[in-house]
């Protein structure tokens, strides 16, 4: 912990400028995204063409088991207000903006609370945020490299009659892409949680072994808030990851309660 004290007032300086650095940076990601209109929307609507990468390589290993490949599938977008695509372009460009300006954001944060903190503290605060922000990425590329992909060509080639033809809006298709990746985000912290709260004391592995059935009910219900659609496909490849992560949460939780055993028998 730094010597040096500081004011009510200074604190709330620094806090501001910080607070402006991490704006004018996500301004500036936000803009750069905005004008690269064709890039950023290339990268966000391949999910729904048949082309993208999840669908193929699944293809591939429908054929070698069954020796059949899945059709390609054609799903059309449709905006349905004046100002929508302008609307829909603004947002988008911001939520890039946020995701690439996220290590700065984090960076700016941790700089402004680290002086209050001890050096072991802040040891156990850098490894913490580092792992909840990598966790959370790989959490935002499973979810639009997996699941949502999935998601969106059963539920968008589903139909209950030939006559009735799928023509998905852009709202839909990017409120849904958003809200899967950020709740996919946030469940992958769950191993980073459940090592801070062992480290802490407030969590074993017993506790978890002892209520897994009830955890595995938790989850389902956990997925079926977080998920956008009411279907049984989405419910389960949402709730799927959910349940390994628990499973994995349980070995880490084992490991940091041994070893801060070992530290207080050692001590």
């Amino acid at each position: 912990m730094d010597n040096d004290k500081q004011s009510f007032w200074d604190h709330l300086d620094v806090l501001r400028a910080a607070i402006i650095r991490i704006v004018a940076v996500t301004v500036i990601f936000g803009v750069l995204a905005f004008f690269f209109k064709e890039q950023l929307f290339a990268v966000v609507l391949a999910p729904k063409d048949s082309g993208f990468i999840t669908y193929r390589l699944f293809d591939v290993i429908n054929g070698m088991v069954t020796d059949s490949y899945i059709t390609d599938f054609s799903i059309r977008l449709i905006n349905t207000g004046l100002a929508e695509q302008f609307i829909i372009h603004m947002k988008t460009a911001m939520y890039a903006g946020v995701l690439c300006a996220s290590p700065y954001i984090l960076y700016q944060l941790f700089r402004f609370v680290s002086p209050a903190l001890y050096t072991n503290e802040r040891k156990y605060a850098t490894r913490v945020v580092g792992s909840g922000y990598l966790m959370f990425v790989v959490g935002v590329l499973l979810s639009y490299y997996m699941i949502f992909p999935l998601t969106f060509r059963f539920l968008g080639t589903y139909q209950v009659s030939g006559e009735v033809e799928n023509m998905i809006t852009l709202q839909s298709y990017i409120s849904t892409l958003v809200i899967m990746s950020l709740a996919m985000g946030i469940v992958f912290e769950m191993p980073v949680l459940s090592w801070l709260f062992a480290k802490l004391g407030f969590l074993s592995a017993d506790f978890m072994c002892r209520y897994r059935k009830h955890a595995v009910i938790i989850i389902l219900i956990i997925a079926a808030i977080i998920t956008p659609t009411s279907d049984i496909f989405t419910l389960l490849l949402v709730s799927l990851p959910m349940w390994i992560l628990y499973e994995i949460s349980i070995y880490i939780v084992k490991i940091a309660t041994t070893c801060k055993n070992e530290i207080t028998i050692t001590i």
